[in-house]
């Protein structure tokens, strides 16, 4: 079987050298060159691609040494930049490797070139250059020069030094139907295994829902105005693509930004980062601040509509917003205590527009760390070929793609809609750029960017409550009108309140915590031989909480032999302890749950299976009813919930509640305390 794998690479390598020669590269080469040369990956790899861009072993070393020698003699080290000036000096030409920006100077009527590295300005710059090479204008771009100096005393304002030669070391464009016509001769499985490779990675070595994962780090490159995040653990190559594959994207390390650094500087009056880069990525989310105040507000506004507003005018950019992060914790707890965007700075972590504006979230727990293992020895593109077939889909939209054979269904609002349309669009132009694919290819993106936003909707939910209650993502199937529904992996197993029987005494309620939030509370209640007493543990300081659960031990020592013959109360101890399951501050409307576990624990009956119970009394036995009883039913279903025991006083309220909300539990109404304790037990 591994011998197939190697024979299928060994094919593919001819292939793409067949198809696409002189466009791709070894990436191994690149690797060993790089680690000795503070070059771009593209540069390097366009260099290969000229001088050992074939598959026999001794030209490739030939091309090898030719491109060391290249990049040691002629590539200028900014620390070289006056012994280099000097040499072109008295040699009178000499060839260097250098970013070259070209502006037009209108008050002379002629071009000039201004060098990255070198550090020289205004050198005059032949207009055939710029007609042929119109990148040069735009951003800039590597090239190999040759540079002649001539020093006229007659004319001591021209530059001496000027351009004999100019060659681009980088695409200066590029025919985007070679990739159509090119992508035509590959299978879907073939051509996902190149842009894997042409990343760096080794496909093999991966299994396919990564594979989909790694793609969908190349959408925001593809896709204006995208909106993407991706956390997980440590080592797992998040923020690679950004900084090296391609010269299109920007790393923005974690830490302070401003306004005018990112979006517009109002005194210089020029656009930043998101005006220059077709990609901006947050690495280290945990670490963005802003120092202006409205520095969220206007990267929520940019976020949602590709513009923004800076003094009297309104700009817009097409730039993708992409945050990388780490979980330090498992996601199985964050997901049970918490929200996946736990990780942002607070001022986002609470604030639902903000991640509402998010197109997928990536799952990059589900992404291994990187092994040596993981780097591919295969050909791919090169990296800079590539960037500008990316580069050039971003004028494309493949959003309707779908809807010739599915519809989405009516849980997605707008938003929800835009989100799913963009991943799609992304996905195509990324895996079908000349726009052919069957109903099955389509299905398979469909289903992918589904799940990604149904991600954030979920933990949109757990943030905003009923606002964003519907999370049944699906499609319909236009020809039969079946639908089907799109589910999260990590959403499955795992609930806060197990299936089957507990133990007795053991208890679950639903509430507002301390801090105002909805969680889930897990009562266990013990009875030992003893005289009497009511020891309680897990309650903190918390006055109310003690008074709310002492409430249940008073009408349960008043009322036991109404409830059953069975409970001893004097020769007893009854021992608690309660738990906060999702670390929000204990509720203290405890008493009918409390009075339900006691009598549990007392006569060896656990309560009814996966049951939930609400509602509060006093030491009288008034019942309270329960406040915004659609968030808290929407809690209880979400942590596992069957049944939910609420008091008779809230039926007026269940008209508040969704009825697909209320088909996913079964409600059991007590009027008075001692009903509740039966109905609970399934007794009397």
């Amino acid at each position: 079987m591994e011998n197939q794998g190697l024979s299928d690479a060994i094919s593919l390598d001819r292939k793409l050298n067949d198809v696409f020669g002189g466009r791709v590269v070894r990436k191994d080469l690149t690797k060993l060159i790089k680690e000795g040369a503070n070059v771009p990956v593209y540069v390097l790899e366009y260099l290969l691609g000229m001088y050992a861009a074939t598959d026999d072993e001794e030209s490739i070393d030939e091309g090898v040494k030719r491109v060391k020698k290249i990049l040691s003699e002629n590539f200028v080290r900014p620390d070289e930049a006056e012994k280099i000036k000097s040499r072109i000096r008295e040699v009178g030409q000499y060839s260097i490797i250098d970013k070259i920006t070209v502006k037009l100077n209108s008050k002379k009527d002629y071009y000039e070139a201004e060098f990255s590295n070198l550090g020289l300005k205004g050198v005059p710059i032949s207009s055939n250059y710029i007609k042929e090479y119109d990148k040069l204008l735009a951003g800039g771009i590597w090239c190999m020069l040759k540079m002649d100096y001539y020093y006229d005393e007659e004319q001591r304002d021209m530059n001496p030094f000027s351009i004999s030669n100019l060659k681009p070391i980088q695409m200066p464009n590029m025919d985007v139907n070679e990739i159509f016509e090119g992508r035509k001769q590959f299978t879907k499985e073939e051509w996902i295994d190149v842009l894997i490779r042409s990343t760096g990675m080794e496909p093999t070595q991966i299994d396919d829902r990564v594979k989909w994962h790694l793609l969908l780090r190349l959408v925001p490159l593809v896709e204006n105005n995208y909106n993407m995040c991706e956390l997980g653990p440590r080592g797992t190559g998040k923020s690679h693509v950004y900084k090296e594959i391609s010269p299109n994207s920007v790393l923005v390390s974690g830490g302070q930004t401003t306004v005018a650094n990112l979006f517009y500087n109002m005194s210089s009056r020029q656009v930043g980062l998101v005006g220059m880069w077709d990609t901006v990525a947050f690495d280290e989310v945990a670490g963005i601040k802003f120092k202006d105040k409205d520095g969220i507000q206007i990267m929520k506004d940019f976020m949602a509509s590709g513009s923004f507003s800076r003094g009297k005018e309104e700009k817009t950019a097409s730039a993708s917003m992409v945050f990388v992060g780490n979980i330090n914790q498992s996601v199985d707890s964050l997901i049970k205590t918490s929200h996946l965007f736990a990780p942002f700075p607070e001022e986002m972590a609470n604030d639902s527009a903000f991640f509402d504006r998010m197109h997928y979230y990536l799952p990059g727990w589900e992404i291994p760390k990187m092994r040596p293992d993981f780097f591919t020895d295969k050909y791919g593109f090169i990296v800079d070929y590539m960037a500008e077939y990316f580069r050039e889909m971003r004028k494309r939209s493949f959003g309707d793609s779908f809807d010739r054979f599915f519809k989405l269904g009516n849980n997605l609002n707008q938003r929800d809609v835009i989100g799913v349309r963009k991943t799609v669009s992304g996905l195509v132009k990324l895996l079908y750029p000349n726009d052919e694919y069957t109903k099955k290819d389509i299905e398979e993106i469909l289903q992918y960017a589904l799940e990604g936003r149904r991600r954030v909707k979920e933990q949109l939910k757990k943030i905003g409550g009923m606002e964003f209650y519907d999370v049944m993502f699906s499609y319909i199937q236009k020809d039969t009108l079946e639908e089907e529904y799109v589910s999260v992996p990590e959403q499955g197993g795992g609930k806060l309140i197990p299936e089957g029987l507990g133990k007795p005494g053991h208890v679950y309620t639903v509430g507002y915590g301390e801090s105002d939030m909805i969680g889930v509370f897990k009562l266990e209640n013990q009875v030992v031989s003893g005289s009497g007493k009511f020891e309680k543990s897990g309650v903190g300081s918390n006055r109310d909480v003690k008074e709310s659960l002492d409430t249940a031990f008073r009408y349960f020592t008043s009322n036991s032999k109404s409830i059953s013959g069975t409970i001893s109360i004097k020769t007893k101890d009854y021992l608690m302890h309660a738990t906060d399951l999702q670390g929000i501050g204990l509720t203290n409307q405890l008493a009918i749950a409390e009075l339900i576990g006691l009598c549990s624990g007392a006569m060896e009956k656990p309560v009814q299976e996966s049951l939930v119970v609400l509602g509060n009394m006093t030491v009288g036995g008034t019942i309270s009813k329960v406040e915004n009883l659609a968030n808290v039913l929407q809690v209880c279903v979400d942590s596992g919930a069957k049944r939910v025991l609420i008091p008779a006083a809230s039926v007026a309220d269940l008209q508040t509640v969704p009825s697909d909300l209320l088909i996913k539990v079964t409600p059991m109404f007590y009027s008075d305390p001692i009903d509740a304790v039966f109905k609970a037990l399934g007794v009397g």
